[in-house]
């Protein structure tokens, strides 16, 4: 008989139309306000608002975020190259898609 691990994962679903401050989008996704502020300025980020204490992050921002500091802590990835390899992973996506629909037509 084999035996079985179980394992629990806990989450939460974040919509786009939830939306975050600098502060609470620093505290979920990990990174550091300060990071936020340079990848924000390196335009990896557009938030609402003018100034960082107006800024407003849709719900949808929360997995790039997330990418964004694993690039920048375990890779060791500069704010440039942050914007640069999202910017890239984005495309990625859209191909993906494009070709999905394209096989089903």
């Amino acid at each position: 008989m084999k035996d079985f691990e179980t394992t629990y994962i806990a989450g939460q679903i974040v919509d786009d139309n939830v939306e975050f401050t600098l502060v609470e989008l620093s505290r979920v996704s990990g990174a550091s306000e300060e990071e936020i502020k340079l990848w924000v300025a390196e335009g990896a980020f557009e938030p609402k608002g003018a100034a960082p204490q107006e800024w407003r992050f849709g719900g949808a921002c929360l997995q790039r975020m997330r990418t964004a500091f694993r690039l920048a802590h375990d890779l060791q990835v500069n704010a440039p190259g942050i914007a640069l390899a999202l910017d890239l992973l984005d495309e990625i996506e859209t191909l993906k898609t494009r070709s999905k629909r394209s096989r089903s037509n």
